[in-house]
Parts: C-alpha cells; sequence; structure tokens
C-alpha cells in the first residue's frame, strides 16, 4: 500500500524527474546530431558517385528529419530553462509580424490596416515567440486545403496593451498553449512562456490566436 508523500517529498521527486528528463533530452540531441553527421557525409559519398536522384533524395529528407528533430528537442530544452531577457528599446511588432507573415507567401496574410505597435522587448526571443505562433496557426487553421485562411493583425487596445491576432482558425478542443500535443505546440508553449515573461498573455479565444503585450515596459 502506497503512502502519500509530503508536498516537499512530491516537489522533490518532479524536480529530480525533471532534471533527469533534461539530462535525457540533451543525449538524444546529441545522439541526432551524431546521426546527422554520419548522414551528411554519406550525402556527399552520393553525390560523388552519381546514385539515382531518388537516393539523394531519400538521403535529403533524413537529413531533414534529424534537423526538425534535434529542433524539437531544443525546444523542449528552453521551456524548462527560466525565461531570460534582454530587453532593448523600439521593437516594432508590426513591422516583424508582415515580415514573418510574408514569409509563408499566401498561406498568412497579414492585415494592412493593423496599428503601429512598438515597445520594450526582447528581440531575439520574442522574434522566435511570433514566428512558432504563425507556424502553429498554420496547422490549425480552419481549411487546410485552402490558401489565405489565416489573417494576422495587431492593434493598441484601451488599456494601452498591443494585441495581437491570429484568425481563422479551427475549433479546438484544447489549449494549444498547454496541451504539449505534438512538436508544434511545444514550440506554442514555449512562445507563451516567453510572451509571459514580457508580462503579457497567449490565449485562445473563439478559433483565434490573442496575445496581449504591455508597451510600456520599463527598464
Amino acid at each position: 500500500m502506497k503512502t502519500a508523500m509530503s508536498k516537499p517529498e512530491e516537489t522533490e521527486r518532479l524536480q529530480d524527474l525533471g532534471r533527469a528528463s533534461m539530462q535525457i533530452v540533451h543525449d538524444l540531441k546529441n545522439q541526432l546530431n551524431g546521426l546527422k553527421l554520419y548522414a551528411t557525409f554519406l550525402r556527399r559519398r552520393i553525390e560523388k558517385s552519381e546514385r539515382p536522384e531518388d537516393e539523394q533524395e531519400t538521403i535529403g529528407k533524413l537529413i531533414g528529419g534529424l534537423d526538425r528533430a534535434a529542433e524539437d528537442l531544443s525546444a523542449i530544452v528552453r521551456y524548462a530553462q527560466p525565461v531570460e531577457l534582454k530587453k532593448q528599446p523600439g521593437f516594432e511588432i508590426d513591422k516583424v509580424l508582415r515580415t514573418i507573415c510574408a514569409n509563408f507567401e499566401s498561406q498568412i496574410v497579414w492585415n494592412e490596416g493593423s496599428d503601429v505597435v512598438q515597445g520594450n522587448f526582447d528581440h531575439f526571443k520574442l522574434t522566435d515567440a511570433l514566428k512558432w505562433l504563425c507556424a502553429g496557426a498554420l496547422k490549425h487553421r480552419q481549411n487546410e486545403n485552402e490558401a489565405g485562411q489565416i489573417t494576422v493583425s495587431t492593434r493598441v487596445n484601451d488599456s494601452g496593451q498591443a494585441v495581437l491576432e491570429w484568425s481563422g482558425l479551427r475549433q479546438l478542443d484544447r489549449d494549444p498553449f498547454r496541451s504539449f500535443a505534438g512538436s508544434d505546440e511545444v514550440k506554442l508553449a514555449l512562445a507563451a512562456k516567453i510572451i509571459e515573461a514580457h508580462g503579457g498573455s497567449a490565449k485562445f479565444i473563439d478559433r483565434k490566436f490573442v496575445v496581449e503585450l504591455p508597451l510600456n515596459n520599463k527598464e
């Protein structure tokens, strides 16, 4: 018969589990890097020997898969670590989002009527978060067979906060920022953690990703 653990014991057990999990993730990432090294060497051998194109394509897909797996593991490691911000003034959220949307071509549309929003943020981390939000929105768009379903916009609300919205998503039965259901939602969880570190919030409301960020940040 199991005895109930006290709160400190349970917390310590969870911390130990977290540290062990991170070590496993680090080890897996090192193994993936080793596999990629061998796969890259094999691709060079194949290219030099003029092997059939399908063999070159297969090894290319293998390397791509290893890259994605390593990226997912990196996201898990980053999520487990505290978010340390290096804020700088003059981060133009609307400008960065417009550029990110352009990289998705016609699949994500920038709302040209959006407000100009600017504040003190960690440029590197917040840019990563915005990229993951766009990629995650695309995975959850309402109609996956049609382009241009996701619309991104920014505005400033009455409280002086920046409000970022990704519209055109399908209804979900879970919180995509807390479910960790696959690699895309791990990155959404990390994006939410970065936004919360800036004093903001990330939510799924009425088939939208809704992010709020304060614009009156002070160092």
